[in-house]
């Protein structure tokens, strides 16, 4: 086992990597910027190491100080969370060929998987059904409008690299496709440094469910379920909740059954999530596969009892999974709610700032994953996610009424959040009788 992990990572999930070292026994590495340079929970870690300035650019984006850090901490394992260089396979090659384990899978089922035309590619391969669309990448317009004529508007275009919504654009006819086509290759090629897209049959008034694995060296593939992701806007995430209540117990079976196939076709290791879209007939379709730790495992933890954190850096240390797909039991309903610093009256605007009050929720059933305090001043320069309401119940009702308590006892002073958002989608009724799609809260609060 590692004695000492470098956390190439910062705020909520870098606390919560601190929190699982040190019930584990391993000392933690903290990395920092001058932004975040005498934040709270770096007195949480073992040591901490700035490694440069406030932009992302020229701090937690850059492997060379990482590295650094890990020599000067005398670290055995980088854990990189969620975000940042997490999904980076040049990164985790890196860290490797430098003698420090990596948390997360290897460099090549991470290049392989980080691009969705090949991974759609291997889900096909794996028998898991996938989106019609392109077989591969589309290089100029009139191929785009051959093959959407082929398979029919709308049609989604979609990045091969990246994800967040970035370098993603629907076109409803001809006439939009040539505007959306150039304006998702010009996106992806400023976010991703790639501007490669395919083309995929737009599917009407989605559900998105994702499935969590865990695999180890020794050929044990685990899921943990399925999330439910539906209720978000612009493809960013606002509430996510398991078990999946658009699905039926058939297709929950046989969804996670093929994301564990897919898992198996690409010898991946460690935690990843297969994501799916659900049509309205009940029929699912593999988008993506995520190969990191995402910011909505802690409802998977919650369903399972299942420390998600501590399973990775068991896997990476080589050692077996301590749990079969049989001891993986579902138990009740949980629902997160990711709290935004973000205002949105006025188009989710981020809302940075410093926290003047603020009363954090408890109570039986009620989890809260943040780094923030009174006083804590949100910076401008990184993701305005200050933390993750997490509540469980013994069924979908009880969770949400318990969100709702949970929501109305949450006070902060000094910034917006989204807090009052999610409290009118949670008491609205096409989400309590479980009728929503991907669109909903664009539509509703349009």
């Amino acid at each position: 086992m590692f004695q000492r992990i470098l956390v190439a990572n910062r705020g909520e999930i870098a606390l919560r990597i601190f929190r699982a070292c040190r019930e584990m026994g391993i000392e933690s590495v903290a990395v920092y910027s001058q932004a975040d340079r005498g934040a709270a929970y770096l007195d949480l870690a073992d040591r901490a190491i700035c490694i440069g300035p406030p932009k992302s650019a020229d701090s937690y984006l850059k492997i060379d100080r990482i590295i650094s850090a890990a020599e000067v901490g005398n670290v055995q394992a980088i854990h990189p969370g969620y975000g940042f260089l997490a999904e980076n396979a040049h990164f985790a090659e890196i860290c490797r060929s430098c003698n420090f384990e990596f948390i997360g899978p290897s460099h090549q089922a991470m290049a392989m998987l980080g691009d969705k035309n090949t991974a759609r590619g291997l889900a096909r391969q794996a028998g898991v059904p996938t989106v019609p669309g392109s077989e591969g990448i589309i290089h100029d317009e009139n191929e785009a409008l051959k093959i959407a004529k082929e398979f029919g508007f709308p049609v989604l275009i979609k990045a091969t690299a990246g994800g967040g919504g970035r370098g993603m654009r629907v076109a409803m006819d001809e006439e939009s496709l040539k505007t959306a086509f150039k304006q998702a290759r010009q996106e992806a090629q400023a976010a991703f440094g790639n501007g490669d897209v395919y083309i995929e049959k737009y599917i009407l008034h989605p559900r998105h469910v994702e499935v969590q694995i865990i695999a180890d060296h020794h050929g044990n593939v685990v899921h943990l379920w399925e999330r439910d992701c539906t209720m978000q806007r612009r493809h960013q995430k606002l509430l996510e909740e398991t078990p999946s209540p658009h699905i039926s117990e058939k297709t929950r079976q046989e969804m996670c059954q093929a994301a564990v196939r897919l898992v198996r076709s690409a010898n991946y290791t460690n935690a990843g999530t297969i994501e799916f879209i659900v049509d309205g007939d009940g029929n699912y379709y593999f988008i993506e596969l995520n190969a990191r730790i995402q910011v909505e495992h802690p409802v998977s933890e919650e369903l399972t009892g299942i420390d998600l954190i501590q399973s990775q850096i068991l896997v990476a240390a080589g050692e077996k999974l301590p749990f079969t797909q049989n001891d993986v039991r579902a138990n009740g309903h949980s629902i997160e709610c990711r709290i935004n610093a973000e205002d949105p009256e006025n188009n989710f605007c981020p809302s940075p700032g410093t926290i003047s009050k603020l009363i954090i929720p408890g109570g039986f059933g009620v989890r809260f994953d943040s780094h923030i305090h009174a006083g804590y001043t949100i910076s401008p320069h990184y993701d305005s996610m200050i933390g993750k309401l997490i509540v469980r119940g013994k069924d979908r009702q009880e969770a949400i009424s318990r969100m709702i308590r949970a929501l109305e006892e949450f006070h902060v002073e000094g910034i917006k959040t989204t807090i009052p958002r999610q409290l009118e989608i949670l008491r609205h009724p096409v989400f309590q009788n479980a009728q929503g799609d991907t669109t909903f809260i664009q539509r509703e609060w349009a």
